[in-house]
């Protein structure tokens, strides 16, 4: 029990993680239908302007601040420079620009900061640990990771849900031409959108500076499972992002922890330990199979795009 409360407590805070990423990229896709293969680097570049802030200013707090007003600026500039030229273009044109800047972006930061991993001190008012039940201690600095990736997901409901600036986004991933249509400046929202969504997948990576290997190319297998979650959800969906990188989260770390045991059940041990990693590599795939097979929209498909 005290296993698998600790893998439900990680698989938490892995759906955090991936809903911080995925929130963003399911606005871009939603809004701007813009397949943005680079999002996922953002996550990488958030966790190397944590080294880089952290070593800077020596406080984590404020460099968490600095290195969300930095994120901003990366992606308003990629925003400007490069993805706004992208729109009208078709989505082979799309791929291929940001898979682009996915090795230029991964091979920037191996020249200014080089190959080896890196990492982040944990803030001090963060360390150690808390007794959630006899016998287990579980991180403070993961707890608050949960927690604080749950109030951001309050935050967005509220800020997609509740006010003009929401309404319009909800609208753009309804029917953006009628957006456009009725005097709404379209490319404007595009680019709050987009340093949105960069500047949260920069506050993922920077939580997960701390706990993780800071390194090129760490946000490529996030990108994957982001993408998984935005099908599970539904395209353009705050709400589906949420509940399906929860439901990823958990699938993924609870599977790849008991995977083996359960196979164990049904066929002999040596077998079992072959083939229990291999199915729990597979499990967010058949997944997400399953969800397109029964609601091809997602679970919660924005307003406008259900079947």
């Amino acid at each position: 029990m005290m296993l698998f409360a600790v893998q439900l407590l990680n698989g938490l805070q892995l759906g955090v993680l991936l809903f911080l990423v995925a929130a963003g990229l399911t606005l871009v896709f939603g809004v701007m239908d813009f397949v943005n293969l680079a999002h996922g680097v953002q996550y990488m570049v958030g966790a190397y302007l944590a080294v880089l802030f952290t070593g800077l200013v020596g406080n984590f707090f404020l460099a968490l601040l600095l290195a969300m007003a930095a994120a901003l600026v990366i992606g308003l500039l990629l925003e400007v420079l490069i993805y706004r030229h992208l729109y009208e273009r078709d989505h082979l044109d799309q791929v291929l620009a940001t898979f682009g800047v996915i090795l230029f972006l991964n091979e920037a930061v191996r020249v200014l900061f080089g190959s080896a991993p890196l990492s982040v001190a944990m803030p001090e008012t963060l360390s150690g640990g808390v007794v959630l039940m006899n016998g287990l201690l579980y991180p403070v600095y993961r707890i608050a990771l949960i927690l604080v990736g749950l109030g951001v997901a309050v935050l967005l409901w509220v800020l997609v849900t509740r006010t003009r600036i929401g309404m319009l986004v909800r609208a753009g991933a309804t029917n953006a031409q009628m957006v456009s249509a009725l005097g709404i400046n379209i490319r404007r929202l595009f680019m709050i959108v987009f340093g949105f969504g960069v500047m949260l997948a920069g506050f993922a990576g920077f939580l997960a500076a701390p706990i993780l290997s800071v390194e090129p190319g760490m946000g490529d297998s996030l990108l994957i499972l982001a993408f998984v979650v935005i099908v599970i959800g539904g395209i353009g969906s705050i709400r589906g992002a949420f509940f399906a990188a929860i439901i990823v989260g958990l699938v993924d770390t609870l599977g790849r922890t008991f995977m083996t045991d359960i196979a164990k059940l049904v066929m002999s041990p040596s077998t079992a330990t072959d083939v229990g990693p291999a199915v729990a590599s597979m499990l967010i795939y058949v997944l997400m199979a399953a969800v397109l097979f029964f609601r091809p929209t997602g679970l919660f498909p924005a307003k406008g795009q259900q079947a």
